[in-house]
């Protein structure tokens, strides 16, 4: 079974290898999708995978890098579309 999440990540989360960090744990996690700075200082995403995959991506983004400061995840389900690859979005 597949599942797709849209992200949001705020806090001190832009200047601190969040969006290169979060693409190797999704990588490791077997998860596709994307990530990429806003122009509000927060960090977006979508990930696809399984269930059990998406929940540990969720449970690190919560902390995310070490030199991150994650204030908030918002975390919603989004229709599945096929991908390929985690790329890191400008």
């Amino acid at each position: 079974m597949t599942s797709c999440y849209r992200f949001s990540v705020n806090g001190c989360v832009q200047g601190v290898c969040f969006r290169q960090s979060t693409r190797q744990r999704a990588l490791e996690l077997g998860l596709s999708g994307w990530v990429r700075n806003c122009d509000d200082g927060s960090v977006e995403g979508w990930a696809l995978g399984t269930p059990a995959a998406l929940q540990q991506l969720r449970a690190w983004l919560q902390q995310g890098p070490a030199a991150a400061r994650v204030e908030r995840v918002e975390w919603v389900a989004a229709d599945v579309q096929e991908s390929e690859g985690f790329e890191i979005r400008r």
